[in-house]
C-alpha cells in the first residue's frame, strides 16, 4: 500500500463518509482521468478489506472496514456536508488542522461539528441541515459560554503560547438565529459569504 492508499483511507476514517466523487476531487483532481483513478484504488482497497462500500445512495458512499458505522445511517448526510465544508474552504486556503466532531470535554460541553485552524485562526463550526428554534440554538451557544468561562480551553495542544485564543464559533445553515451578546464571536455565514468577508 503506498502513501497515497494510506492517505485516503485516513481521510475516510476522519470524515467518516466520502463519496467517490469527494475522494476524486481530493486525490486525483489533478490527473486526466480523475474518476477511473479514483474507481481504480477504491476497489483495490474495497477487495483488500480496508473500506466498505454502501450503495443505497445514487453515489456509492465509502467507510473504514474496521469502524462500526452503519451503511444506512442517519448521519451519513451529515459527515458528507462536514467533507464538502471541507473541500470548500481547502479550495481557499489548507487549514492547518481539521478535527471532525472533537470531543471538547464530558456531557455538558459544547460538540462542534469541526474545530478547524483555518486562514490564521481557529474556529468551531456548526454545520446546520435543519433549522433549530432559538431555544435549542441559546442552549448550543450556553454550552459554548459555560467552556469560555471554564478557561478549559486555554489548556488545547494547538494555543500559542503567548496567549490563548477562544476560537470563533460559525453557523453554517439556511436560519439565522439571534445570539445574543456572547464573550466570543460568533458568525452566521454560508461559506460563500464568509469567503467574500474575508476578501475584503
Amino acid at each position: 500500500m503506498n502513501a497515497r492508499d494510506k492517505a485516503i483511507i485516513a481521510d475516510i476514517e476522519r470524515f467518516r463518509y466520502l463519496t467517490r466523487d469527494d475522494i476524486a476531487e481530493l486525490y486525483f483532481g489533478h490527473t486526466r482521468h480523475p474518476i477511473t483513478q479514483t474507481n481504480l484504488v477504491l476497489k483495490r482497497l474495497r477487495r483488500d478489506g480496508y473500506v466498505k462500500c454502501s450503495t443505497e445512495r445514487r453515489k456509492y458512499v465509502y467507510y473504514a472496514a474496521d469502524r462500526k458505522l452503519k451503511a444506512d445511517s442517519q448521519k451519513v448526510a451529515h459527515f458528507l456536508a462536514i467533507a464538502d465544508y471541507y473541500k470548500r474552504i481547502r479550495a481557499v486556503e489548507e487549514p492547518r488542522v481539521f478535527e471532525v466532531e472533537p470531543k471538547l470535554g464530558g456531557k455538558g460541553q459544547p460538540e462542534p461539528d469541526v474545530f478547524t485552524i483555518w486562514k490564521g485562526a481557529p474556529w468551531y463550526v456548526e454545520i446546520q441541515r435543519s433549522t433549530y428554534t432559538d431555544k435549542q440554538m441559546a442552549e448550543k451557544l450556553n454550552r459554548y459560554e459555560a467552556y469560555y468561562n471554564s478557561g478549559e480551553w486555554k489548556r488545547e495542544p494547538w494555543q500559542p503560547q503567548n496567549r490563548a485564543i477562544f476560537p470563533y464559533v460559525w453557523i453554517i445553515g439556511a436560519a439565522k438565529y439571534n445570539v445574543g451578546e456572547r464573550p466570543f464571536r460568533v458568525y452566521q455565514a454560508s461559506v460563500d459569504e464568509m469567503m467574500a468577508r474575508i476578501k475584503r
